[in-house]
């Protein structure tokens, strides 16, 4: 272990101010961090000058998750309940994270995926209460205020989207506000993250979205998206203030477009902690759940063979990550070039191809192994074609193009494959390149599926399949716990690769013989401690955090996972911020 000693400007903690003044009555009632409605006692009524404002009984907080999930289960469809959750949320925040953790599995897929995909498209016309920061282009010289108007002074997890790629539907201008709020809530329901330590920020800087820019009600930046070295002194005014104003935060890039997302993280992530989640969460996501797959296939990790379909940030980032451990596992450069066969909107990408992006290039294949494989590089790409001569284990789609796995492919992967792993993980479910229950029917009950939207189990021949979902919530709240209890100045691959293989270790047998790649939903917050010991230790081991000892790091996990109870909200103040040591 290496001896840290933290830069100046990530030493000292800042705390949270205790408020002279707390609010009473009706201005209790009225602060989402600390409005307990119908629990609060007798006692606490009478101190607070809260007698006749509520009815008579006080309520337990299990009484009132039953009654909240009374009146979300009458709503008529997910996204009422959306809003619902939301107004939760704006009004008790304890009670919403009690019921969130408690009825994850429930909860989340309206929270988040898919749920909160149609809610970013309506975001405009059902807006009640703004959450996060707003910051447009002609914000630029005052960014640092706009921070501080949050009124968190010591925020350590920052999610800013600029809006671009919301999920698989493209440019969502304002409405992308909703994928870092609802990112957020995960963090706190999945690694116990402190509410008052998170920041949502869109950079909200216009959109090329015809629809919203025709909409008179659309309420974002209505103007077309900034580009070029314009866009770039944007981003750079909001990093520059992101390091001005809250020196401990961890910035989490979520939602960029491809050729930005890929830029800006390998631009900014020496010079501040962060990382991309479409990018580097989901590789880890994925690289889990084949790590957790060999035992059932019967393939070394050096040993896969990976076709993807979809060679945007998400193709590029797992792909990125599957050779960086395929290195680690003592994979020759050859080998680990031979992995990953690349599949784009203009087909199969070689050495020599016309319009191959520059963060492509590394995996275009040479004519040589072209001519090895009997690969015809002409358009359009065949993909029964493709898999036929390169008898992939793995067939990873992030196309956002629904039914693209066809019947065909799927038979001749399952042909040259025992138990072929077949990643369908487009979002929302209807981009999904297959449908779970068709790639089990194809391969004859075999293939080990993933999916990136929710799908039910399937029966194929009498035995049940459960359809794991690779959700980056198993990885990225872990991430951020542990880069934060390991006060971590950059966020490696390295922290990735034990994120996905922490997460691989609590695939239960059980689960695998389910054909699940992935834990239970349940068992997230479990699942988070493990990563965040396991990113900590990978921090510390390689001098980017805290030298402390395995135990103290264990403890120091605990310790930052906040369980939402009214025991700990009671007191009428803002509870201070885990400070740095």
């Amino acid at each position: 272990m290496k001896s840290v000693v933290c830069p100046p400007n990530r030493a000292t903690p800042v705390q949270q101010p205790v408020p002279s003044d707390p609010p009473r009555g009706r201005g209790l009632l009225a602060n989402q961090q600390l409005n307990k409605d119908a629990a609060f006692t007798e006692q606490e009524r009478a101190d607070h000058g809260l007698r006749g404002l509520l009815p008579w009984r006080a309520l337990t907080i299990r009484q009132q998750v039953a009654l909240e999930l009374e009146h979300l289960r009458h709503k008529g469809d997910d996204l009422e309940r959306y809003i619902g959750l939301t107004a939760l949320h704006d009004r008790n925040e304890t009670l919403f994270y009690r019921m969130l953790i408690d009825h994850l599995e429930e909860l989340a897929p309206i929270v988040y995926t898919p749920t909160v995909g149609y809610a970013c498209r309506a975001f405009s016309h059902m807006l009640r209460r703004p959450q996060g920061v707003w910051i447009t282009p002609d914000d630029i010289d005052r960014i640092p205020e706009l921070l501080r108007n949050a009124g968190r002074p010591d925020v350590r997890l920052i999610v800013a989207t600029d809006n671009e790629r919301i999920l698989g539907l493209g440019d969502q201008g304002a409405g992308g506000m909703g994928i870092p709020v609802g990112k957020l809530a995960l963090y706190t329901a999945g690694a116990g993250i402190r509410p008052t330590l998170t920041l949502a920020v869109s950079l909200d800087c216009g959109t090329d979205n015809a629809h919203l820019l025709g909409d008179e009600l659309y309420l974002g930046y209505p103007k077309p998206r900034l580009r070029g070295a314009a866009y770039d002194r944007f981003i750079e005014a909001f990093v520059q203030a992101v390091e001005d104003v809250f020196p401990h935060a961890l910035l989490q890039w979520e939602d960029f477009k491809q050729h930005n997302a890929i830029r800006l993280l390998d631009r900014y992530r020496k010079r501040i902690p962060s990382f991309n989640d479409d990018m580097q969460g989901t590789a880890a996501v994925v690289l889990g759940g084949l790590l957790a797959a060999l035992g059932e296939t019967g393939v070394t990790l050096c040993d896969q063979r990976a076709v993807f379909v979809g060679a945007g940030a998400a193709g590029v980032g797992i792909a990125r990550l599957l050779q960086a451990a395929m290195r680690d596992s003592g994979a020759s450069e050859e080998t680990v070039r031979r992995a990953v066969i690349m599949i784009d909107s203009c087909g199969l990408i070689f050495e020599g191809r016309d319009r191959v992006e520059d963060d492509k290039l590394p995996f275009a294949l040479p004519r040589e192994e072209l001519a090895r494989l009997g690969l015809d590089p002409g358009p359009p790409c065949d993909l029964e074609m493709v898999i036929r001569q390169v008898a992939p284990t793995v067939l990873v789609g992030t196309s956002g193009r629904a039914g693209l796995f066809t019947e065909a492919a799927i038979r001749e992967m399952a042909a040259r494959a025992h138990r072929p792993v077949v990643l369908v993980l487009s979002n929302p479910t209807s981009s999904s390149e297959a449908v779970p229950a068709d790639v089990l029917a194809w391969s004859g009950g075999r293939a080990l599926v993933a999916t990136g939207s929710p799908f039910p189990p399937v029966e194929v021949e009498g035995r049940q399949h459960l359809i794991a979902q690779a959700n980056n919530v198993f990885v990225f709240p872990g991430v951020g716990l542990g880069a934060m209890v390991a006060h971590a100045r950059e966020l490696t691959d390295g922290m990735f690769l034990a994120a996905a293989s922490a997460l691989a270790e609590m695939v239960t047998p059980e689960r695998l013989a389910e054909g699940a790649l992935y834990p239970a939903l349940t068992d997230l917050r479990a699942v988070s401690r493990r990563i965040g010991i396991a990113v900590a230790r990978e921090a510390r081991d390689h001098g980017l955090g805290r030298l402390v000892p395995d135990e103290e790091i264990e403890a120091a996990v605990d310790a930052t996972m906040w369980d939402p109870t009214y025991e700990r909200a009671a007191a009428v103040s803002l509870a201070p911020a885990p400070g740095r040591q």
